[in-house]
């Protein structure tokens, strides 16, 4: 299966920000026991390039794992360099999508207005990250004219209104806080309690 293919097939991608590699480790697997395969480092966690490293060598292809917070080029070359599987971004850089292409890797920009969103999308942009996401009828009401655009809504996705974001028909839901506490302790009982909380999002969108 295409990197593409898993974001849509599993939909949950789970953001990691501001929580160190070895902490990294632990989180992913507190994750995949849950049933989560997608996450995402983003750029401004400390030693993220080394977090994402140390994910591709672990699991391999078990976990998809992606490099988010992509600014500019710069950011890019150095996420693919790590081993990053897919780019996101919070607004549209069209160099950073083009990047992510020429190297065979996924693109989801961040865009928000329909402008931004179409443009997103006809630079190349695979899956479109609405963000930030006011509620699940912004969603159906962009893609009742945007039907051909894959949409990945994030910031405020909760287990409480997720249903109703996948209803409106987005394709996958970027999940941070409320799934992955960086102001947490990790130790086992977060843990244990991450990977429950890990099969209640996944349940939610079945």
């Amino acid at each position: 299966m295409t990197t593409l293919s898993q974001i849509i097939e599993n939909k949950i991608v789970a953001i990691i920000r501001g929580i160190q590699p070895d902490a990294v480790l632990k989180i992913a697997d507190a994750l995949y026991n849950g049933g989560v395969k997608i996450i995402e480092v983003t750029l401004n966690s400390p030693n993220a390039l080394m977090a994402i490293e140390r994910l591709n060598s672990r699991y391999e292809n078990q976990l998809i794992v992606g490099a988010g917070t992509v600014l500019n080029t710069i950011d890019a070359k150095a996420a693919i360099a790590a081993g990053a599987k897919f780019l996101i971004s919070p607004n549209v850089d069209i160099a950073v999508i083009r990047m992510a292409k020429d190297t065979g890797i996924v693109s989801i920009p961040g865009a928000f207005t329909p402008t931004e969103i179409v443009s997103a999308h006809n630079c190349g942009a695979d899956i479109v990250k609405v963000f930030p996401v006011p509620n699940a009828y912004y969603i159906k009401n962009i893609l009742a004219p945007l039907n051909h655009i894959l949409l990945m809504p994030t910031g405020g996705i909760n287990l409480a209104n997720i249903k109703a974001f996948s209803e409106a028909g987005a394709t996958a839901f970027g999940i941070g806080s409320s799934l992955v506490d960086n102001k947490a302790l990790i130790d086992d009982a977060y843990l244990q309690q991450l990977t429950i909380k890990a099969n209640n999002f996944i349940t939610a969108i079945r």
